[in-house]
């Protein structure tokens, strides 16, 4: 990366964590304006839309970029390759300390942006996560086989067919309000959902 790439990657960082600030507050994304991007990310109001080309596109980077730091932190967390449940466990914790980072209205704008539904059911940031989660899910119970933690009667079809339906469920609006007090009786449910009779 040249000096000149380097110095526009530092903008494009500036604008999206001012616009995540920003975003991160009870006003949420209803009544964020350019200028007030702009004038907190120390840029000016036409490199943003250079950068990004509309608010809208701003909003969805903001989105897209929590995102993936989330992803990248729940694979440093496989890399790890420490026992089954304490790498389920150590992966709900990755996610409640991110969703601890963000406000409710964050969150509700978050999760009614991956929820939106385009022609092909789901919104390209919804598949791109749901992928993700998935292929770390697959990881992770191929360990948990293994170690004879996840019973060997359930294949990994069904199985991602069940965290489908659960990301689904906890997606819809009337339950991802409720749901994020719960997050360590999920996980144990999930574990002794999915554990070998005994």
């Amino acid at each position: 990366m040249n000096g000149y790439e380097k110095r526009t990657q530092e903008k494009i960082n500036q604008v999206l964590e001012a616009t995540f600030h920003l975003m991160n507050t009870d006003a949420g994304i209803e009544n964020l304006t350019m200028d007030e991007i702009a004038k907190n990310a120390n840029v000016g109001k036409t490199s943003i839309f250079k950068y990004f080309g509309s608010k809208e596109n701003l909003i969805q980077a903001v989105f897209t970029h929590f995102l993936e730091k989330v992803g990248e932190a729940a694979h440093e967390i496989i890399a790890e390759h420490k026992p089954f449940e304490d790498t389920l466990i150590a992966l709900s914790q990755n996610k409640i300390n991110y969703l601890e980072k963000v406000n409710k209205q964050f969150y509700l704008d978050l999760m009614d942006s991956v929820t939106k539904r385009g022609d092909d059911g789901l919104s390209l940031l919804m598949q791109q996560y749901i992928k993700e989660s998935y292929n770390i899910m697959l990881d992770l119970f191929h360990r948990g086989r293994k170690e004879g933690k996840v019973d060997l009667k359930y294949s990994d079809e069904f199985l991602l067919i069940y965290f489908q339906a659960l990301v689904e469920g906890i997606s819809s609006p009337h339950i991802y309000q409720k749901i994020l007090p719960y997050n360590a009786q999920w996980t144990e449910l999930l574990i002794k959902g999915i554990a070998p009779c005994k």
